[in-house]
């Protein structure tokens, strides 16, 4: 008779053993029985088994991850900030204006700042040759000499000294958003031992200018500060020849205008050369 009544009690402990097996969890389930003086123990471990195979997925992922030169396949030289220095050339690329020497600008005084900040690289070989393109904004500071201001017409541009003031300040500053187009060459693939020139052209539109002047008047000593916008004869479009070259982060870059920065029906063929340092992000 006890063995009778003992069927039905081990098949409703098996019952119980089973019951949580939808349950997640990393420990074997338990069950204890105690009939009289005996103690039946069930151990199941389906879920351990899971819970290792799942481990065993987790790390298959991890190993699944890109390397590090897979990550720098396509780097780009473009993104970043650039800081120089610009001066003004005549269609034949000297300082020399003739009778408009206004147009003899203030290198030390006359800064570039490029903000770039998108890039692409379309792989030609790998991560050794490709096309660079982005996106950026383009500063332009033009730093006039012997307190020349500049004066525009209908249908001219120049400037005429100003002998009533001495200028701490006389510039002509314009803004524009860039694109470039770079022929990239690369010595690695890997962008921390990486020695990288790219040559192309970048291109741009004008967004705004104005002119500013800071001095003191003559005689009273008065100080002033005039900020005018307008356009100036600035060529609503640019096109420079560019070339980048550097190490890693840090590079060196200059650019000559391809198109006049003014527009030539109202003053000189002028062309604007740059050059300074480059940080990449």
């Amino acid at each position: 008779m006890k063995k009778i009544l003992l069927i039905p009690i081990f098949f409703f402990a098996w019952l119980l053993s089973h019951g949580q097996e939808n349950e997640k969890s990393t420990e074997p389930d338990t069950t204890r029985m105690n009939i009289g003086k005996t103690e039946i123990i069930f151990v199941n471990h389906e879920n351990e088994s899971s819970a290792t195979e799942d481990s065993e997925e987790t790390i298959d992922t991890l190993d699944a991850s890109p390397s590090e030169e897979e990550q720098n396949e396509n780097e780009a030289h473009w993104a970043g900030l650039d800081l120089g220095f610009n001066m003004l050339l005549n269609n034949q690329n000297t300082t020399n204006f003739g009778g408009h020497d206004y147009w003899q600008n203030d290198p030390a005084k006359s800064i570039n700042f490029n903000l770039n900040l998108l890039e692409h690289k379309f792989s030609i070989y790998k991560n050794y040759v490709g096309i660079t393109t982005g996106l950026g904004f383009g500063f332009t500071q033009i730093g006039f000499k012997n307190n020349y201001i500049l004066q525009s017409t209908k249908d001219s541009l120049f400037a005429v000294s100003d002998t009533m003031v001495n200028y701490s300040k006389n510039k002509l500053r314009a803004a524009y958003f860039q694109v470039p187009l770079l022929l990239e060459f690369c010595s690695s693939a890997d962008d921390d031992k990486n020695f990288y020139l790219a040559a192309g052209v970048v291109g741009g539109v004008r967004m705004t200018s104005r002119t500013k002047q800071i001095g003191k008047e003559v005689g009273s000593g008065k100080e002033f500060e005039l900020i005018n916008k307008g356009t100036y004869a600035l060529n609503p479009f640019k096109l420079d020849a560019a070339v980048r070259l550097g190490y890693e982060n840090w590079g060196v870059f200059a650019s000559y205008s391809l198109l006049p920065v003014f527009d030539t029906k109202m003053t000189d063929e002028i062309h604007p050369f740059v050059f300074g340092l480059s940080y990449n992000f």
